[in-house]
């Protein structure tokens, strides 16, 4: 069987084929059930999409099986999927859905209350688990994969439509080609040798470009079953582990230490689990998850955009994500000036030591898959500059050319897995009555990622109050779920540079706490911050293996 060139052909071979396919509690459907339920869909999709227009839909749902039969159904019709983010509120929910010009919006009744309210003009909305949308979607049942296309699919052909944030602004919505996908599912089916008996295992949001890339992409490429999990559970991974024979999985951020926190069993590696893939997992963790579990965690660094990609080869040191892969020419430069930083030199403990001249922002200066964001030429051209692509992430590399994280540019954040803009967090902080001047950038998280700081300048007379602050936060309709501050700093005045910007990069360089008012909600509400809060922090740094980020945010621990 050759390669695919695209989403809808490796879909297509489904068809005739009887094999398990998708999984979901009690529900089993075959690879050619799977087909039939994506042609359907699709000849659905076409007589409702108003003609003339973007043949776009939004996917609003958690992972049940109607995700990946719509993700199916859009290669087959030749329209593009936009992965809607649940923890979205607000303005900011419906602008996500108005701005990939969504006419079909495809949600579950538990998110129902999410819209009430929204202006959402010509949008249809269908509601999976309901009778009308069975009715609706009965006269279709006899469609076959190809009988119904809204552009014929072709390599280039738009598939999905996946928000990221920058440094400002709203989120972008990245593109990604039913070509590009078929490429990265191939891809990833060699590098790991995923076999048509293989179970992968999509406990990841959908929404995301990790489960639908990294997961659903290789097993459709392969013909391997999916299994899905509504939302990840860490206690209910093993279980759904060993029931659906899962033999691979891909995570993010906390996800590991999750599961590395529940109680230990004598059966732990009573499995079928033979590999997991993702990102943020961390050199520690990922020894104790394959001592305790039995399993190998490859770390891998990429993106919705895939302008740049990172592997991981044997011989690559604790720490590090890897090396460029082949087709890109990876550097790390200085963000201002473009050139590249000196190497890394690191102490016999994995410690760097020489940050400030080694860390810079990662470019790829060669090809790149980058496809641009949708309808945002002001974000295409900051991400690719003077014709390189600038990830927005900060790296360094050691004498041997692997590469290890360093955190993200200063106004982007990742919290639990989830990236986020300083600035919209920045507008929403502004509204506090009590606050002159707000700052919201990114402190490393002990585990992964990131955690939110805010710096607060408080207006004359005004004492902060942190009850009333935790309140007016509750009561941010636009606040995202992962938006709240972790730490509350209170300066006297918010440091500027000479061009009357905030000064973040000073307010990074100070880190945590530097003496002064510092509150954090480190285990409920918000309280001052001490010395023993610092100590507990920094033997956490230490017990994941995260101690060398401490570098790239000045050493204010």
């Amino acid at each position: 069987m050759g390669s695919a060139g695209t989403v809808a052909e490796l879909v297509q071979r489904q068809w005739g084929d009887h094999r398990p396919g998708l999984r979901h509690e009690d529900l089993v459907l075959t690879q050619h059930q799977v087909a039939s339920g994506a042609a359907a869909r699709a000849a659905l999709l076409a007589d409702l999409l108003p003609p003339g227009g973007e043949p776009h839909l939004g996917v609003l749902l958690d992972n049940t099986p109607e995700f990946p039969l719509w993700l199916s159904a859009a290669a087959l019709a030749g329209a593009a999927v936009a992965g809607i983010n649940p923890t979205r509120r607000g303005a900011e929910l419906a602008r996500d859905i108005t701005h990939t010009d969504c006419r079909v919006l495809i949600t579950e009744r538990a998110h129902l209350p999410l819209f009430d309210g929204l202006p959402l003009p010509g949008v249809r909305v269908l509601v999976t688990d309901t009778d009308a949308y069975a009715d609706l979607l009965a006269p279709y049942a006899g469609a076959h994969p190809g009988d119904t296309v809204l552009r014929t699919p072709a390599p280039d052909t738009r598939m999905l439509l996946y928000f990221t944030s920058g440094s400002t602004g709203a989120p972008k919505a990245a593109l990604c080609t039913q070509g590009r996908l078929a490429a990265a599912g191939r891809s990833l089916v060699d590098h790991f040798g995923v076999r048509r008996e293989d179970v992968h295992y999509l406990c990841m949001p959908m929404f995301h470009g990790n489960a639908v890339i990294a997961d659903w992409a290789p097993a459709l490429t392969a013909g391997a079953a999916v299994a899905l999990r509504r939302r990840f559970s860490a206690s209910g991974f093993l279980p759904d582990v060993r029931a659906y024979g899962a033999t691979y999985f891909t995570y993010v951020g906390r996800a590991v230490q999750y599961l590395l926190a529940t109680p230990e069993r004598p059966d732990d590696r009573d499995h079928t689990l033979r590999l997991g893939f993702g990102t943020e997992a961390g050199a520690v963790d990922a020894a104790r998850f394959r001592e305790r579990f039995g399993v190998r965690l490859v770390e891998g660094y990429g993106s919705s955009e895939g302008g740049a990609a990172i592997q991981r080869t044997p011989d690559t040191p604790p720490g590090a994500i890897g090396r460029a892969a082949d087709r890109d020419d990876l550097a790390v430069v200085d963000p201002e000036t473009g050139r590249e930083r000196v190497a890394a030199v690191l102490d016999a403990d994995g410690r760097l030591l020489n940050g400030e001249a080694a860390i810079g922002e990662l470019v790829n200066r060669g090809r790149t898959p980058f496809e641009g964001y949708w309808r945002n030429p002001e974000a295409d051209a900051a991400r690719v500059r003077g014709g390189w692509y600038w990830t927005g992430d900060l790296f360094f590399r050691d004498a041997d050319g692997f590469l290890y994280f360093a955190g993200r540019t200063e106004d982007r954040l990742r919290v639990d897995s989830e990236n986020l803009a300083a600035a919209m967090i920045e507008n929403i902080l502004a509204r506090w009555a009590d606050a002159a001047a707000v700052a919201v950038y990114a402190v490393p998280d002990p585990v992964a990622g990131d955690q939110v700081m805010a710096a607060l300048a408080l207006r004359e007379g005004a004492e902060f109050d942190p009850g009333a602050f935790a309140a007016f936060l509750r009561a941010q309709p636009d606040l995202g779920t992962k938006m709240a501050p972790r730490f509350v700093r209170v300066v006297d005045a918010m440091p500027v540079t000479a061009t009357n910007k905030v000064h973040r990069v000073g307010l990074r360089r100070e880190g945590f706490w530097s003496g002064g008012r510092l509150w954090w909600n480190g285990d409920g509400p918000y309280r001052p911050f001490g010395e023993e809060d610092l100590a507990g922090l920094v033997r956490a740094y230490e017990e994941h293996g995260r101690h060398r980020l401490l570098a790239s945010h000045g050493g204010g621990l």
